[in-house]
């Protein structure tokens, strides 16, 4: 039985497994180890606005549980609300994992914390290309009409 629940000290191992999977696919393979610690210290201050919300197999591992999936959410306030909103920046579930209903769980697990703490939405993106993904969003919600534009400074 999978269960969704926020990252804690002891579920580094796995969640840093699935993290490295997660940059690996998306073209920055080269992420150093600081910038994945200091990552890993921003999930865990609960003064941050950063979340890591993980889907574990509580039998899992001789270890441990064991992480099969993972979602990073940013709360913030909004503009048009005095309700904060929560960006899904992140969102991977293992390739052996795949095909089981874990992204749909840990989507379902979000939307219920997105009621409790009365945010007003819950909004990510994902790749054009990415039909697997949008497969599962599809489901979920309509999609927006947008044109993402970005300027990097380094």
């Amino acid at each position: 039985m999978i269960e969704i629940i926020t990252a804690e000290p002891m579920h580094r191992a796995g969640w840093e497994r699935l993290w490295r999977q997660n940059i690996i696919s998306f073209g920055a393979p080269d992420m150093t180890d600081d910038v994945i610690d200091a990552l890993w210290h921003r999930i865990l201050d609960p003064d941050h606005a950063m979340q890591a919300w993980l889907a574990v197999d509580p039998i899992g591992e001789k270890d441990g549980p064991l992480v099969v999936g993972l979602a990073h959410i940013i709360v913030h306030p909004h503009t048009f609300s005095l309700r904060n909103v929560a960006y899904l920046e992140d969102f991977w579930v293992s390739a052996d994992q795949r095909g089981l209903g874990i992204g749909g769980q840990m989507m379902a697990a979000l939307q219920t914390q997105a009621h409790q703490q009365d945010w007003a939405r819950l909004y990510w993106l994902t790749a054009g290309d990415n039909h697997h993904a949008q497969r599962l969003y599809d489901r979920l919600t309509d999609r927006v009409d947008a044109v993402l534009y970005k300027i990097d400074t380094v």
